[in-house]
């Protein structure tokens, strides 16, 4: 999730890039970039790894007069954080400059087309392959070559482009990602936020899929991909500065929960191709490693360590290797026996989690080879392993993790996925089967944010001054119900356990009353009837049940009081669309009980130390 801005107008572009930038850099800050078309046609490109103060110290007193230009700051996801692999990047001839929010999933083949005629890549990303294609098709009009590269491209992508030749001229393309055109007398801006610009424009255009916008300073042409002109309505923000920087909600918490769709499809993207198989290269190197492994550790804490359980779950079912998860600040006092046939999987948003890197050097000490999970490039656990997989769900701001936890749980079946078919045992048909359902999941979680979203304030509002909450589940729900109750406890400060179902007669029923709700994770699975028949024995202590459901359950609401929909899935993906109403129950529930949702007491987002 990069940010993005560009400005072509009569003003001096280069402030007022450096001021969108720094209302964007929330969206990712492992480097900065800006290019600019000067009054003589000449291109000035400056880019730094690291935040933006970087930059903003490399261009100080060096920056030109120009009315064009465009600037990026950027998360990570192909090629490390440092200088070359910054945004902007630029085609053979110097005279052409690209930005890109998102992943183009068929780079490699691109870039092996590329080279082999000729071109000549400098860095290690995606983005920069646009660049080229846009280069060839260049033949003096920038829209029409920008229309024909992105024929070719596959993926999801936000883009802005620039040729000094044409010096009153951007042009703007997305698919998947977000991406805005403001509008002003004489002047045009494009950003992948309304924040970027609307110190300078409330008149804004939404572009949607596909749509490809020529911008000149006295107004805009929307075609899309084919060519075709397109219509788009002019929108009037009347957000505050600081409400557009969450998107126009009042938290992160809750921006970053209906960003899921959008942070589960960039996870996906790449990892499930047309026809449904699974693509995991980042395990084309440990091939005969793998061959070898007869265990499998995965060692997390906090919300992905719950994640963690339900990949432990799908690795050793589709594997039939021993496969367990374990918190990792317990793994390395009591550890397993442990070789190089044992393949450790670490888990860590952050990549700096102490608790998890610690123990993750005792398996390296130990022989053993290991694999990253994590959602940040460049960071300590991708140092100590010898594949790492990325989230790919950009900046998360809010100290309690949700885009986060389903990607790291949808990271985790895919590579469950890529390690069986490696090893020859995960049936096509079965493959092919999960492949459609990773690759229905972001409208499906759409469907279950706008679902669920409208009466949730309501609902939180009746059950905020319950004792507490015993959350239940089985199976690959199970863990979801830990993840729900740790959501409600962070940022409400309501006390909530999470059990498996089964447990909930071997001791904490005792707690159930009429003060103490049951949320009960219902979803469709093998397992539902005993669910049902957990949630009976609840009802029978007086507690309130509230009911996550698979959408047409014809018999939920005669057990509960309260259901929250989700739609159908595989067994083993359903916890990704039964968290989020979770999600959001939590944070209405601290919205009502007065908490600060974005920064709970006694929290931070990185634990960095033991």
């Amino acid at each position: 999730m990069c940010g993005i801005v560009g400005y072509v107008g009569p003003r001096e572009a280069g402030p007022i890039l450096m001021e969108g930038l720094r209302r964007l850099e929330y969206r990712g800050y492992d480097s900065a970039g800006i290019a600019l078309v000067d009054e003589g046609g000449s291109l000035f490109v400056e880019k730094k790894a690291g935040k933006l103060e970087n930059l903003r110290t490399a261009i100080a007193d060096r920056t030109p007069h120009a009315a064009i230009g465009l600037a990026h700051t950027r998360w990570a996801t192909h090629g490390r954080p440092n200088d070359l692999n910054a945004h902007p990047h630029q085609d053979c001839t110097g005279d052409l400059t690209v930005i890109h929010n998102g992943i183009i999933e068929n780079f490699r083949e691109l870039r092996d087309g590329l080279e082999a005629r000729g071109h000549r890549l400098a860095s290690e990303t995606d983005t920069e392959a646009l660049a080229h294609l846009i280069e060839e098709a260049y033949d003096g009009d920038l829209v029409e070559a920008t229309r024909a590269a992105l024929r070719q491209a596959e993926g999801a992508f936000a883009l802005v482009v620039m040729h000094r030749g044409e010096r009153d001229r951007l042009v703007g393309a997305r698919r998947d990602v977000p991406l805005v055109i403001g509008l002003a007398a004489g002047e045009s801006f494009v950003a992948s936020d309304v924040s970027a610009i609307l110190a300078h424009t409330d008149r804004v255009v939404f572009l949607e899929n596909d749509d490809v916008v020529d911008l000149r300073p006295w107004g805009i042409e929307i075609t899309g991909v084919d060519g075709a002109p397109r219509s788009r309505a002019v929108t009037v923000i009347d957000w505050t500065i600081e409400a557009a920087e969450k998107g126009g909600f009042d938290h992160f918490m809750l921006k970053e929960i209906h960003e899921q769709p959008e942070a589960l499809r960039q996870a996906i993207a790449g990892r499930v191709r047309r026809a449904g198989r699974i693509n995991v290269p980042e395990l084309v190197p440990l091939g005969d490693v793998l061959a070898r492994v007869n265990r499998v550790e995965l060692v997390a804490c906090g919300s992905a360590f719950y994640a963690s359980m339900i990949g432990a779950n799908a690795l050793q079912a589709w594997t039939g290797l021993p496969t367990r998860a374990t918190v990792g600040s317990e793994f390395r006092y009591d550890p397993p026996p442990l070789d190089e046939r044992t393949l450790v999987i670490a888990v860590t948003q952050s990549g700096e989690t102490a608790d998890t890197i610690a123990p993750t050097r005792l398996a390296r000490e130990r022989g053993c080879p290991v694999i990253a999970v994590t959602n940040t490039v460049g960071s300590a656990i991708t140092r100590e392993a010898d594949a790492v997989l990325f989230l790919q769900a950009g900046p998360e701001i809010a100290v309690a993790a949700s885009k986060t936890f389903v990607t790291q749980v949808t990271t985790l079946v895919i590579l469950a996925a890529g390690i069986a078919a490696a090893l020859g045992r995960l049936p096509v048909d079965q493959e092919l089967a999960l492949g459609e359902a990773l690759r229905a999941l972001p409208d499906q979680a759409a469907w279950t944010v706008a679902r669920n979203g409208p009466g949730m304030a309501d609902l939180a509002t009746r059950y905020m001054r319950s004792r507490g909450f015993m959350y239940i589940g089985r199976g690959a729900s199970y863990p979801a119900a830990l993840e729900g109750a740790l959501k409600i406890k962070e940022v409400s400060y309501v006390h909530a356990e999470g059990y498996a179902a089964g447990e909930l007669k071997h001791g904490p029923i005792s707690l159930l009353d009429e003060d103490c709700p049951l949320v009960a994770i219902a979803t469709r699975s093998h397992v539902y009837d005993k669910l049902i028949s957990n949630v009976m024995e609840g009802r029978a202590r007086g507690a309130r049940v509230i009911a996550v459901a698979t959408e047409g359950d014809p018999q939920i609401e005669r057990f509960a009081e309260d259901v929250l929909w989700v739609p159908d899935t595989l067994d083993i993906l359903s916890p990704i669309l039964a968290i989020i109403p979770l999600q959001l129950f939590a944070y209405q529930v601290a919205l009502a009980r007065g908490t600060d949702v974005d920064q709970p007491r006694n929290l931070a987002k990185s634990v960095t130390v033991e």
